[in-house]
């Protein structure tokens, strides 16, 4: 009995479920295999049939309400009765309904085509023929693999468009972002279309050694190397100073071109004129020739200069587009010029002068007090280790400061005059015999937020060595602004360490303590650098030096030299008379090129601020003008910035297509020419992946499922509206 009712509901579930999927879900029904359990024991359904019989028979066995109907009117409402009541017991024991979904899924072909100048330069009056070969070959492939379209030059895009117009060609980007996006996954194959020059990344081959698949290249381009002269290099500093030589370096190749002459010349570019600087002879005297050249040249003008080096041309030239290249230097005006006055001979001078000169806009000159002839006009900044003193006062060196309004650090030691110290600043009151010292740890006060230090500086400074401090009392004035606390022993103090303030409207920051050099020592064992270090006292001396801008409106670019590859981008601010950040107004920013072209544009607002994305320019100067009006007054800002062209893809010009064998064998795959497009399909449909059949195994009560509400209601609806439509 158990066994038959058990199956009963069995089949009557399934015949429900069956029919809902047949009609509402033809492909559940199809993709899918079901098994319903329950989950109390299966006699239990006893009860749900005998309740469903027992609720039938009470209500239509010898029934003579419907006498004028058939005898089969009796029994088919008595089958409802027993459906309805039979279903609605049998979802009290929970029934469940497994099922299977199986999926066959194709395997995933990756299609990545070079979309690099070189490649357009390669195909030549072909390059049409070659898309439409391009895309039939997609064509075919689609119908047995999930093809995956990719173009990379600069960057990798999906589906992306073939013009060819990529400036640089990094080949291993793209093998590392197959490998990220599809090792995981059914990879059958990857194709790569290039002329297998790379001027970005690293060697494709060992780029993503862990792929799976085979890798077939299509192999573009000529590999005869034609007659050609070119300059494979410039290197030169990004920054140089006013009235400061520096060197330009330049590799030159030539390629079949033993026993030619050509010359060497360097041009500074400013607008329309055009000066000669330099001129260097070069003799070829081999078919493969290379020469690394030396070029001193003087920064004579402030602000970014234009270089051009030109090669002149070799009769028979397959190309001259790769004889010349151009480059920028940033001329700054000045650098930061600081002064660290000593007491006398200490480790921490040297320390502190390496730690500052890590940035290359700042010089310090060192001087003893007992040498000082100082004409303070010539610093930006003073340095006082020790002093005053307690054998200098140094109080003409402190008026020379105070007339000139040169913001100063003082480093407090044993030799340090703690009395005269707390006549001459207010930041910090230092009592002491100055006899008697401490040894202290560095400590980052949390609440500190003038400028930020990195994670790691203030996870580790508390376990640098410990620093010699006065023994005393050390108390901060209520405008103090503390970046580091003392730390003896284990004792976590509240002495400053290191803490800034203002005297006399001029910025004056303390440090309480001397030993800077044993930190220099230690950042080096611990990490190979100093680099900790050098960040707390550059950045240490760039805020106390650093000019308030009272200036309520203000743009800024994030640097001034772009490449052409690159948005130029565009930050502005704007205070009310309390300096509050506000954006009510409009700003608009109209940039102008050497030419004398305008091109206008209105910010965006961004939460108080402004901001402001625009298309790539060429190479080029370009100046511009922000304008807006705020409580009626006009406020302008007005700068420059430059852009410097990516020649990259024209100093190669011979295909390596032996790259290209390399790494096909590598990876199982094999290298195709542009003539034979259809071999390569024919080869990556027998060597490519299979599909693979995933399964899916859901299981879910039936009583969640809504349709079950609907079927058992429908059964009572249709038995009362029989036994109302016949009286």
């Amino acid at each position: 009995m158990s066994f038959l009712s058990n199956n009963i509901l069995r089949f009557t579930f399934s015949i429900f479920v069956a029919l809902y999927a047949f009609c509402f879900d033809y492909h559940y029904f199809t993709a899918i295999s079901m098994n319903l359990s329950f989950q109390y024991p299966a006699w239990f359904s006893i009860f749900c049939v005998l309740l469903g019989l027992a609720y039938a028979g009470i209500l239509y066995y010898k029934n003579n309400t419907f006498l004028e109907q058939s005898k089969r009117f009796n029994w088919i409402l008595s089958i409802l009765r027993f459906l309805g009541v039979t279903l609605l017991s049998a979802l009290l024991l929970a029934p469940l309904l497994k099922s299977w979904e199986t999926e066959s899924k194709k395997p995933i072909l990756v299609l990545a085509q070079d979309n690099s100048e070189s490649i357009s330069a390669a195909l030549g009056d072909n390059t049409e023929q070659y898309k439409t070969n391009w895309e039939a070959l997609k064509t075919r492939l689609g119908n047995k693999f999930e093809v995956k379209d990719y173009t990379f030059g600069e960057k990798i895009s999906e589906n992306g468009a073939l013009n060819f117009s990529e400036k640089q060609s990094n080949f291993s980007d793209l093998m590392k972002s197959v490998y990220d996006l599809y090792s995981n996954q059914n990879l059958g194959a990857i194709v790569i279309a290039t002329d297998g020059i790379y001027n970005e990344g690293s060697n494709p081959i060992y780029a993503a050694s862990r792929l799976t698949a085979p890798v077939f290249t299509l192999a573009l381009g000529d590999t005869t190397k034609k007659k050609d002269l070119s300059l494979k290099r410039v290197n030169s500093n990004k920054i140089a100073y006013l009235g400061d030589k520096f060197g330009v370096q330049t590799d030159v190749a030539a390629t079949n071109c033993n026993g030619a002459n050509t010359n060497m010349s360097v041009y500074l570019i400013d607008g329309e004129n055009v000066k000669k600087l330099d001129n260097k002879a070069i003799n070829i005297n081999k078919s493969d020739f290379f020469v690394t050249q030396e070029l001193i040249l003087n920064a004579e003008k402030a602000g970014i200069q234009h270089y051009r080096i030109v090669l002149n041309e070799v009769s028979g030239e397959a190309t001259t587009v790769n004889n010349a290249k151009d480059f920028y230097v940033e001329v700054l005006d000045a650098r930061t010029k600081i002064l660290l006055l000593a007491n006398g001979p200490h480790p921490d001078i040297s320390a502190i002068k390496q730690s500052i000169e890590t940035n290359k806009n700042y010089t310090v000159t060192v001087v003893d007090i007992a040498d000082a002839k100082l004409n303070y006009a010539n610093f930006d900044f003073a340095i006082l280790h020790q002093l005053p003193s307690k054998t200098n006062d140094i109080s003409g060196v402190l008026r020379g400061l105070d007339e000139k309004k040169i913001p100063r650090l003082y480093v407090v030691g044993e030799q340090s005059n703690l009395s005269k110290l707390n006549q001459i600043q207010s930041i910090v009151a230092l009592s002491g015999d100055g006899k008697n010292t401490n040894q202290v740890q560095a400590r980052f006060n949390t609440g500190f937020s003038n400028f930020t230090l990195d994670e790691k500086i203030v996870k580790d400074l508390p376990n640098f060595p410990t620093l010699t401090a006065p023994f005393g009392d050390f108390k901060e004035s209520g405008t103090a602004q503390v970046v580091l606390y003392q730390k003896i022993g284990k004792i976590d103090t509240k002495f400053p360490l290191l803490a800034f303030g203002e005297v006399n409207d001029i910025k004056t920051g303390l440090l309480t303590a001397e030993g800077i050099w044993k930190w220099r020592m230690f950042d080096f064992l611990q990490h190979k650098n100093q680099d900790i270090v050098n960040e707390i006292v550059t950045k240490t001396v760039q805020y106390l030096n650093i000019k308030e801008d009272k200036r309520k409106f203000r743009v800024t670019t994030p640097k001034s030299l772009f490449l052409e590859n690159e948005a130029i981008t565009f930050d502005a601010e704007l205070y009310n008379d309390n300096y509050e950040l506000v954006n009510d107004p409009d700003v608009t920013i109209q940039v102008k090129n050497q030419d004398g072209k305008e091109f206008n544009y209105t910010f965006n607002k961004n939460g108080k601020m402004y901001n402001l994305n625009i298309q790539k320019f060429p190479q080029g100067f370009y100046s511009y003008k922000s304008n807006t009006n705020f409580n009626g007054q006009a406020l302008t800002f007005e700068g420059q910035f430059s852009v410097q062209s990516i020649q990259m893809e024209a100093f190669e010009t011979t295909a390596d297509h032996n790259l290209l064998r390399l790494l096909s064998q590598k990876y199982g795959g094999e290298t195709f020419y542009t003539s034979q497009v259809d071999a390569l399909a024919t080869a990556i449909e027998a060597k490519a992946g299979k599909p693979i059949l995933y399964s899916t195994n859901k299981t879910r009560g039936v009583i969640n499922l809504k349709w079950i509400f609907f079927v058992i209601l429908g059964l009572f609806s249709i038995e009362w509206f029989m036994r109302r439509y016949n009286g």
